[in-house]
């Protein structure tokens, strides 16, 4: 830029008066270079103001002298925007390692296995910067069996991180603890009441695996769990009535009633948040969640749901907007080829 502009000047003459211009050089070096690189800029850019000064025979001119107080001031003020934004730089890569602990500690890494049942999950947040949203899950493995939960908070930024930190607490404590899966969606339906208020709510699905490898759920206004069968067939896991996000229970109607879903071998159960089947592409078409479930029909889970989240962000074209958590479990009779 400075040299075109020294180059600019010399075919020009003195009398067009371009020698301010040399001061645009360290203003763009600030952006993205090192204080370094401003100085080093405002430099080069006054000795070249200087030297183009002197061939135009406007040394010790008024314009030459404010051109060289205007790369001067310039440098000065870039070095200082330089200084800035390395400390910002530095203060958010210290959020980020922040962010990036509390997520280890709120979404631990799950059980890989619950009795014949293989267990794969996948979570993306929108707020890539942070690596930290509002989607939640856990399992826990109890004397009666593996209790699952996959939810998303309303809401996004630390408000939806503390409520999801809240509900995996209150999970986390409860599910070993209460005897039904119902006596466990009430303790977090208390434990949110205690904390929420206004119109804030969670969606969630609660799941029981027995031993004999029936699913009950429980769900709280949340995206019916697939089902993709050992045959390809493809369903949803829909509840008989519509049940209100924990939270809202004070609004009616009453909670959700449990269901049942028997799974043979070589079934899976996909639990995921809205964040998949919502996200869109440039047409605003909606992921087709159902169409795309074949894509975990692979050898590996944790492979087969890398798969289906890299077509989604496909799908996408680029970030998504929102978390997307999914949590896959697949069931095998025969040990061996879990």
């Amino acid at each position: 830029m400075m040299a075109a502009v020294a180059a600019v000047d010399v075919f020009t003459g003195p009398d067009a008066g371009y020698l301010a211009l040399f001061s645009l050089g360290p203003a763009f070096a600030c952006v993205t270079g090192s204080i370094r690189r401003a100085l080093l800029v405002g430099v080069l850019g006054l000795l070249l103001c200087l030297g183009v000064s002197w061939h135009d025979s406007l040394l010790g001119t008024h314009r030459a002298a404010v051109a060289v107080l205007s790369v001067a001031g310039s440098t000065a003020a870039a070095a200082l925007a330089a200084t800035i934004r390395r400390r910002h730089e530095r203060e958010l890569a210290d959020v980020r390692s922040v962010a990036e602990a509390a997520q280890r500690v709120l979404l631990r890494p799950v059980p890989l296995r619950a009795g014949r049942m293989r267990i794969a999950v996948s979570y993306t947040s929108a707020a890539a910067s942070a690596r930290i949203g509002g989607d939640l899950y856990e399992v826990v493995p109890t004397s009666r069996g593996t209790r699952v939960i996959v939810g998303d908070v309303q809401g996004k930024g630390l408000e939806a991180v503390e409520t999801a930190a809240l509900v995996l607490g209150a999970f986390r404590e409860a599910a070993p603890d209460e005897k039904t899966l119902q006596e466990v969606g009430d303790r977090l339906e208390r434990s949110l009441n205690r904390r929420l208020s206004g119109e804030e709510f969670v969606t969630a699905v609660l799941a029981e695996i027995d031993a004999d490898h029936t699913m009950t759920l429980l769900n709280y206004g949340h995206p019916a769990p697939l089902i993709l069968r050992s045959n390809g067939a493809v369903e949803f896991a829909e509840p008989a009535l519509t049940a209100p996000p924990l939270g809202l229970a004070v609004l009616g109607p009453e909670g959700p009633i449990p269901h049942q879903v028997e799974l043979g071998s070589g079934d899976q159960m996909l639990f995921y948040t809205d964040g998949v089947t919502e996200a869109r592409d440039s047409e605003r078409t909606f992921y087709p969640l159902a169409d795309r479930a074949f894509l975990l029909d692979q050898d590996d889970p944790d492979e087969a749901l890398e798969t289906l989240r890299q077509d989604l962000v496909m799908h996408t074209g680029g970030p998504l907007h929102d978390d997307a958590a999914m949590l896959l479990l697949r069931y095998r009779a025969d040990p061996a080829s879990l």
